[in-house]
């Protein structure tokens, strides 16, 4: 099979290796789609310097084989299925996985993989391996939104931290790819309203047709009714302190967006104390999330939201394109399609 290896910043080569066996409680998935985020560009650009690195991990596909004991399974995937593809590792030993939140599993992502590249899902290929029971049939969507799995899953994570119920104001901070997935599950799940905050004049203009009920900058926060929930889907401490300001009292602030080499978040806490706010954080998803995720995608409740997110589509031979488009210009989802 072919696939895709980043082995330096601004370079990547095109390597072909066997297809990969399976064991008995695996599937054998073609890929038909992979999508780029923030970690393959990061990659590309030389921001984040781990190589040889074989990246992508949104990734969707067909089901082309299936391991001897798969079909004991209940709600087994079977050959020829589409399917999103959790790539996560789980050690499901460690004490977050045994209490339930195998989203912060202990055990470090990632392998080795035989050619000597660093496995971060390597889904720009043909092939993946999977767990059965991470693999999510999704019906007959297209290939390029089933692979907007994995971000859906990690959205309906944030909301499930977020304890978002029906009839809730929602803010929503930042209005980047994954703004655009939290207005559209928070409209899916029954929002009351859904008020999107971002700086940037471009980015409110294009979030606008997805139809908020506003799309403000910060300084208009005056104008508009004071959130249930907050979700922070940028890092920046400037965007906590918004979030501050546009959560209502006994209100709930989920940090989605983080950076690890960001600037240090003030939170004062006797404002959270006295106005008995709820803060948390919310990262990467549960089982639970890749299920919702799926069946969001299999209903087709989303696409209208979820196609004007697909920026770009580039064969596997053209992955260089791809990744300087992902890590240049803004944009949404740059899709590889093998």
């Amino acid at each position: 099979m072919r696939t895709a290896v980043i082995t330096a910043a601004g370079q990547v080569e095109i390597r072909k290796l066997p297809v990969p066996e399976i064991g008995a409680t695996e599937v054998l998935v073609r890929v038909a789609a992979c999508g780029l985020c923030t970690m393959e560009g990061n990659l590309y650009a030389g921001r984040m310097p781990v190589y040889p690195t074989a990246a992508g991990h949104e990734v969707a596909g067909r089901v082309e084989r299936v391991g001897d004991r798969v079909a004991e399974l209940e709600d087994a995937p079977a050959v020829g299925d589409l399917v999103t593809v959790d790539l996560l590792t789980r050690c499901g030993a460690c004490r977050p996985c045994r209490g339930g939140q195998s989203a912060v599993c202990s055990s470090p992502q990632g392998g080795m993989r035989e050619d000597g590249a660093i496995t971060m899902g390597a889904g720009l290929g043909e092939y993946v391996v999977a767990p059965a029971a991470q693999v999510w049939p999704v019906g007959t969507v297209d290939p390029a939104l089933a692979a907007m799995g994995e971000p859906l899953a990690c959205v309906v994570h944030s909301l499930r931290r977020g304890a978002l119920r029906a009839g809730d104001r929602v803010t929503v901070i930042g209005a980047g790819y994954m703004g655009h997935l939290h207005l559209a599950l928070a409209r899916h799940h029954g929002a009351r309203s859904v008020t999107v905050v971002e700086l940037d004049p471009g980015r409110r203009s294009a979030i606008e047709a997805a139809a908020p009920d506003a799309a403000i900058g910060p300084d208009l926060l005056g104008t508009v009714p004071r959130a249930d929930v907050v979700f922070v889907t940028i890092a920046s401490k400037e965007a906590i302190a918004t979030a501050l300001a546009a959560v209502a009292d006994g209100g709930r602030i989920v940090l989605f967006g983080g950076s690890p080499d960001g600037p240090p978040a003030e939170l004062p806490g006797y404002e959270v104390h006295r106005r008995q706010l709820t803060v948390t954080g919310s990262y990467s998803q549960e089982p639970e999330d890749w299920r919702a995720a799926a069946e969001l995608l299999r209903g087709g409740t989303l696409t209208r939201y979820l196609e004007p997110l697909v920026t770009a589509r580039y064969p596997l031979d053209d992955v260089d394109q791809a990744l300087a488009r992902t890590a240049g210009t803004p944009v949404y989802r740059v899709v590889v399609t093998p």
